[in-house]
């Protein structure tokens, strides 16, 4: 399995997408996912578009939790074949289930964690991931989205938040010594950036390429190690099947 997730990978890079340092800009208005190289790693960046995309988060289905992104495609049935891109979303318990707010058409599935704890989500401060009913994606500090009482259509809460307003998180050292597959999202303009490293890379590198290369105020760690992308464009879709929650990008019905 991982032999043959290199070679999709591989496949995925070789496959003409541009590859270049330095600030993005406005990102490529297309569908898919792009190859982006930062501070010397390699990352994927998926673009989730307010204005033509719609997203939609899940955790489990008729049959209790996804579990993989193979899963997902299951549940999706005739909508797979909408799918832009769909990639692990937030961090959960051995059972599957969100360890923060999990929101899903309205519905709160899992309620806002403020507790103190152990392990990345509890690095505070850390945030919510959440979309509104016109479609726009934002990522808000926790206590800052509890005071403001929103009411998202889909919500996932994770941590640690990576970047603030434009900030770094405090509590992020500039280039730790722990390299993990991550991913994360970060938000500009309404649209969404949803990256995962093919790299091992450390908390401030990835956390820099937000801010840095993406130009992105906001932006939510939502996990590492576990990190799995589905990109049909790439032909990629990465077999790990201990996941708990994901998020999906889909084409809207014309």
């Amino acid at each position: 399995m991982r032999c043959a997730a290199l070679v999709v990978t591989m496949l995925f890079w070789a496959s003409g997408f541009a590859v270049a340092e330095g600030k993005l800009g406005p990102f490529p208005d297309r569908p898919g996912c792009s190859a982006v190289v930062f501070e010397g790693a390699r990352f994927t960046v998926c673009r989730y578009r307010a204005a033509a995309d719609e997203l939609r988060l899940a955790n489990s289905g008729p049959n209790g939790p996804l579990r993989s992104l193979a899963g997902l495609q299951r549940v999706l049935g005739a909508d797979s074949s909408r799918v832009v891109f769909a990639m692990n979303a937030g961090m959960y318990d051995r059972a599957r289930r969100p360890v923060g707010l999990f929101v899903e058409r309205g519905r709160v599935m899992t309620s806002l964690n403020t507790a103190i704890g152990a392990g990345n989500f509890f690095l505070l401060p850390n945030g919510v991931f959440w979309i509104g009913r016109d479609g726009a994606a934002h990522v808000e500090e926790t206590t800052a989205f509890a005071a403001a009482h929103r009411q998202p259509v889909w919500a996932t809460q994770s941590g640690p938040l990576l970047l603030d307003t434009g900030a770094l998180n405090p509590q992020i050292a500039a280039d730790g010594s722990s390299l993990l597959i991550r991913n994360g999202v970060g938000v500009r303009g309404g649209d969404a950036y949803f990256v995962i490293s093919d790299d091992k890379v450390s908390f401030g590198r990835f956390a820099r390429l937000f801010r840095d290369r993406l130009n992105c105020p906001n932006a939510l760690y939502l996990d590492g190690t576990v990190s799995s992308l589905w990109a049909p464009s790439a032909g990629r879709l990465d077999g790990r099947r201990d996941l708990g929650t994901f998020a999906v990008v889909l084409r809207r019905h014309r």
